[in-house]
């Protein structure tokens, strides 16, 4: 029995898929297909059932399957230690990130690490928030660049990079030109131009919305903040989007400020807060904290009775008081400062304490 044969094997049953499966691990196909027969062939019974349209489990599969990780991740972890103890920096680093055609921090932050790092490889995966979160849970992703409208998932760390004011974005000869402000009540009645699904900036106007009481009226999705732009520009709608990106755009739009609640969108560096990391990633993941610039430190938003995020800014806090993985009251907290009073509560929306009420709406 190989270790790559078991990694194959654990390929195959996550992907569901021999030709998925095989660039994956990037191995042709028929290769992997032939060491898991002859892992099958040791075992002395099959592991996967390829009689359907897709690759699933046997029963005996779904029994071997957890101990081939296990062995899987005994393996890193022997890396690992040799590593740690070596001082190498080498190997691979997955990073995700949203797409951010206008930030242009995290390709300077690969830059000067791959500078001071050669020997690391680096794939850098663009995806929304959810997709990215969940692939930082499963070891697919050892960092990733998210937006967040509430507290992040368990498990994982996050640090806050940006935090700006969402707009509504439109054309110069829209009804909306000439306003200042206008309300999320009265936002949702128009046609909307907005990012998809899953994404930070959707679930804030989604949860701003649902607060409120009203459905907002999506009109077109798109997954690049440009597009948004550029549809809204054509009088198509109104596009919802960070207001120093909607003003740095070279097409005409006018900014219209959302009131009632003021909605706001953050992007956060997130990483799994527990498990092994291996050296190269744990390098990069300490680099953020001096190549980024820093959020803005001025406070933090005020909040609504729906919870939703209103005027203010959010105070950019130590990392290790945003893991987010308390379960219940606790004064002593650090996120409360040993207070058991939710209004001197500092970070009420990061932390999943029962002291903290409602949810924030970085996004």
């Amino acid at each position: 029995m190989e270790l790559r044969q078991l990694k194959y094997f654990v390929a195959v049953a996550e992907e569901g898929s021999f030709t998925s499966a095989a660039a994956k691990v990037h191995v042709a196909q028929p290769g992997v297909s032939a060491q898991i027969r002859r892992l099958e062939h040791e075992l002395g019974q099959d592991l996967l059932d390829r009689s359907g349209r897709t690759v699933r489990l046997t029963e005996v599969g779904a029994a071997v399957l957890p101990y081939a990780r296990a062995a899987i991740a005994a393996a890193a972890g022997a890396r690992l230690a040799v590593d740690e103890l070596s001082g190498l920096l080498r190997g691979h680093v997955a990073i995700g990130m949203v797409a951010l055609p206008s930030f242009t921090e995290l390709p300077d932050l690969l830059a000067a690490f791959n500078h001071e790092h050669p020997a690391v490889e680096i794939t850098l995966t663009e995806a929304n928030s959810d997709r990215l979160l969940n692939a930082i849970q499963t070891g697919e992703l050892d960092l990733a660049l998210v937006g967040l409208s509430s507290a992040p998932p368990a498990g994982i760390a996050i640090q806050l990079v940006t935090d700006q004011t969402l707009v509504a974005a439109v054309s110069r000869d829209h009804p909306l030109a000439q306003r200042k402000t206008i309300t999320l009540r009265a936002l949702a009645q128009r046609k909307l131009i907005s990012l998809p699904l899953g994404t930070g900036m959707r679930t804030c106007l989604d949860q701003a919305c649902a607060a409120a009481g009203v459905r907002p009226h999506i009109l077109f999705e798109a997954s690049d903040p440009v597009t948004l732009a550029q549809l809204a520009s054509r009088g198509l709608g109104v596009a919802i989007l960070p207001k120093a990106f909607a003003e740095a755009q070279p097409i005409p739009l006018c900014a219209v400020r959302i009131t009632r609640p003021r909605l706001r969108s953050g992007l956060e560096l997130a990483w799994r807060a527990a498990g092994p990391i291996s050296p190269a990633a744990r390098a990069l993941i300490t680099t953020p904290a001096t190549r980024l610039p820093a959020p803005p430190s001025t406070g933090i938003p005020r909040r609504s009775n729906s919870g939703a995020a209103i005027a203010g800014t959010r105070r950019s806090l130590p990392v290790r008081a945003r893991h987010a993985t308390h379960g219940q009251a606790d004064p002593a907290c650090p996120l409360h400062g040993g207070s058991r009073d939710t209004t001197d509560c500092r970070v009420a929306s990061l932390c999943r304490c029962k002291l903290a009420g409602g949810l924030g709406s970085r996004g």
